[in-house]
């Protein structure tokens, strides 16, 4: 078993690694030192996952405890307890910001985001989740009477811890989707807002249109706010709007431009329609977000098509 002391200079290091791959300097050398110690010791990897996790909630702590964020020329295997003890000091500061900071969480915002076909889940200090689809990323910002999120771009799943005395707000755009306790998804891109309701309940205001009275959801209930057209509600089975959780898109009757739109903002392979006459066709089924390849053959084989392949696209031909 690991002895205190050694622990703490293995959290201190993880501590010191994170705060050198996050500065600005960051360079090759930084990242192979890195990979170097990462993989020396089973205990460096378990720290360095510690350390990430406080890291996700308060970013940029490390930047104010005095580490330096200049690689070593080498990595000494034995430290002397001065500079551990100056390391392990810095890492107690990222602890304890993580562990009791929630004073510091109500001034600074905290950025989540993903790439294209990464997903991520984020547990908030209150007990709220999000779920972050594709290509995504939410701005978190509580204060002691509001809990603010803003969806910068993207898709994401809110389940929100009840607090009466604590409204919880999604900004989207122009449009602000309030809740108390409930689980519900935003989506925002160049078209417009949609939220869906997955249960609880939640209204839908205009940042813009103060007067206007708010739009409440029912459970199931989805509410389409197009960039250039009128709002449109409607019921879609929940099981389709919370396929991407299951790594799916679920079409049913839909145009094949649409489809191929919504798998393409997975990355891999980019499905190409070439022939406008094409776009109309209809596609029903169920389809892995991470397998466009397989969309493709699909669709062909259903319309009779070809699928041609071009470095990283697949182009779908009579």
């Amino acid at each position: 078993m690991p002895t205190p002391l050694f622990r703490a200079e293995v959290d201190a290091d993880a501590a010191a690694w994170l705060a050198r791959l996050q500065a600005e300097g960051r360079s090759e050398a930084t990242e192979s030192a890195f990979k170097a110690w990462l993989h020396a010791d089973l205990a460096h990897q378990e720290a360095f996952e510690r350390a990430t996790e406080i890291w996700a909630m308060i970013p940029g702590a490390m930047l104010c405890s005095g580490v330096s964020t200049q690689a070593p020329a080498s990595l000494p295997i034995r430290r002397t307890r001065g500079r551990a003890a100056g390391f392990a000091m810095a890492a107690s500061l990222l602890i304890v910001l993580g562990a009791g900071g929630g004073w510091w969480l109500l001034t600074r915002p905290i950025d989540y985001a993903t790439r294209v076909g990464e997903q991520k889940i984020a547990t908030l200090e209150d007990g709220s989740r999000i779920a972050l689809n594709t290509d995504s990323e939410v701005d978190v910002s509580y204060e002691k009477d509001v809990r603010r999120v803003t969806l910068e771009r993207g898709e994401a799943m809110f389940e929100v811890a009840p607090n009466p005395s604590r409204p919880f707000v999604v900004r989207a755009g122009d449009k602000l989707v309030k809740a108390i306790g409930t689980s519900f998804i935003v989506r925002r891109d160049a078209s417009g807002v949609i939220v869906t309701l997955i249960q609880g309940k939640v209204s839908v205001s205009d940042v813009t249109k103060a007067a206007v009275q708010p739009t409440l959801l029912a459970p199931g209930e989805r509410l389409t706010v197009p960039a250039s057209a009128p709002s449109v509600i409607d019921q879609p089975p929940i099981e389709a709007a919370t396929a991407w959780r299951r790594g799916q898109a679920v079409f049913n009757d839909t145009p094949l431009s649409s489809a191929v739109a919504e798998l393409n903002r997975y990355g891999g392979p980019r499905v190409t329609v070439d022939d406008p006459r094409l776009a109309g066709l209809r596609i029903s089924g169920v389809f892995a977000t991470n397998d466009t390849a397989e969309f493709a053959n699909a669709v062909a084989a259903l319309y009779r098509l070809r699928v041609q392949k071009a470095g990283r696209e697949l182009h779908l031909l009579r």
